[in-house]
């Protein structure tokens, strides 16, 4: 009965590992389209006009901890500093399609 039990187990964690979908990378072009209407105002090219050093470029990314879709996810949802929060602006898909976006032009150059 045990040895039933435990194969019984075994095959629900299975499935259930194999049917769940995968999480979403972010659509990056879809990022492109609101960055462009939410964010080259202060990121144009990937600079910022408010505070010059903090760029969306990648070695300022990686200097200020934000090299990583988590870090923008929670810096454009939660907005810090003269950054406002966009948490409650835009869909949390829309704010990781353009994290998605930023890491993508930042590993590009811009």
């Amino acid at each position: 009965m045990k040895k039933l039990l435990s194969i019984f187990l075994v095959a629900i964690a299975v499935l259930t590992v194999a049917f769940v979908p995968p999480a979403q990378a972010g659509d990056a072009a879809a990022g492109a389209k609101i960055f462009t209407a939410n964010c080259t105002a202060c990121h144009m090219n990937g600079n910022n006009v408010v505070m010059a050093p903090k760029t969306l470029k990648k070695d300022a990314l990686e200097t200020y901890g934000m090299y990583s879709k988590e870090a923008i996810i929670t810096q454009v949802t939660k907005g810090k500093g003269a950054m406002p929060a966009f948490g409650g602006r835009l869909s949390d898909a829309d704010i990781e399609n353009v994290a998605t976006y930023v890491l993508e032009q930042a590993d590009k150059g811009w």
